[in-house]
């Protein structure tokens, strides 16, 4: 029976290496000198440090250029936490890299497909889900309705089975 698995992790290694870019520039950039202001990445959690929340700003937007510049889609990084300080006049902020699909999105995506009355199944298997028919036909209009409803989210259709 054909299938897919509709997943949603984004590439660490690429991430690593535009957070090492990153750093770099900052060390070389001359409005950074004799700051507090670095990009670390520990697992899949990232942690921007400034002297101000305009400095941290700064090193997001060079974040964010690196990642760009190595095809890492922006809406895997959950910029929800605020600003803490973290002594005197200097801040940090978590930044986590989204990994997986969460239970909402997996819902919502699952709901979709049984609503569009498609003659395919989709099944939640832990951070994935699984999407199965009978024509491959199905499956590919299937794709597309998942991209449509959860744009939100930077998906991928990976074990594409026939």
């Amino acid at each position: 029976m054909p299938s897919f698995d509709t997943v949603l992790e984004p590439n660490l290694v690429e991430v690593r290496n535009a957070v090492d870019q990153a750093g770099k520039e900052i060390g070389t950039r001359f409005d950074f000198k004799g700051t507090s202001a670095r990009a670390e990445l520990k697992d899949k959690e990232l942690t921007l440090y400034g002297d101000s929340d305009f400095q941290l700003a700064q090193v997001m937007d060079v974040l964010m250029a690196k990642l760009t510049k190595r095809s890492v889609d922006a809406r895997f990084l959950d910029t929800s936490a605020k600003p803490e300080k973290i002594g005197g006049d200097k801040l940090k902020q978590k930044i986590v890299v989204k990994a997986g699909i969460d239970g909402d999105t997996a819902k919502k995506i699952q709901q979709a497909v049984k609503a569009s009355k498609l003659k395919v199944q989709a099944a939640i298997q832990g951070d994935t889900v699984r999407v199965t028919g009978a024509k491959r036909d199905d499956l590919q209009a299937a794709m597309a309705l998942i991209k449509k409803e959860a744009a939100d989210a930077p998906l991928t259709f990976t074990n594409f089975r026939d």
